[in-house]
């Protein structure tokens, strides 16, 4: 959810964000944690490095993905999340 959050943060549809509000906070997001993800960041830092590899796809983000616990599939996840989430934004 944090890697949804920081992919959409410029996002102007108040509605879908309050819904991924409602969802951050029903799987056991605090509001501090919805408002680092929305700036690319968390507390924790599997899901900070999940985050910059998300925001910034490249090998060296996702080799440091990698080294802090995220599995291969976690990465293609990320890597199609990304990409979809670009696909709509340029649309």
């Amino acid at each position: 959810m944090s890697v949804e959050l920081a992919l959409t943060a410029s996002s102007g549809d108040l509605s879908w964000k309050r819904r991924q509000e409602d969802d951050s906070r029903a799987i056991g997001l605090t509001g501090a944690e919805i408002d680092l993800a929305r700036r690319g960041l968390s507390f924790d830092l599997k899901i900070a490095r999940a985050i910059a590899f998300a925001l910034a796809l490249n090998e060296h983000t996702r080799a440091r993905a990698s080294a802090a616990g995220l599995c291969e599939r976690s990465c293609v996840e990320i890597e199609h999340l990304a990409a979809a989430n670009r696909k709509v934004a340029g649309s």
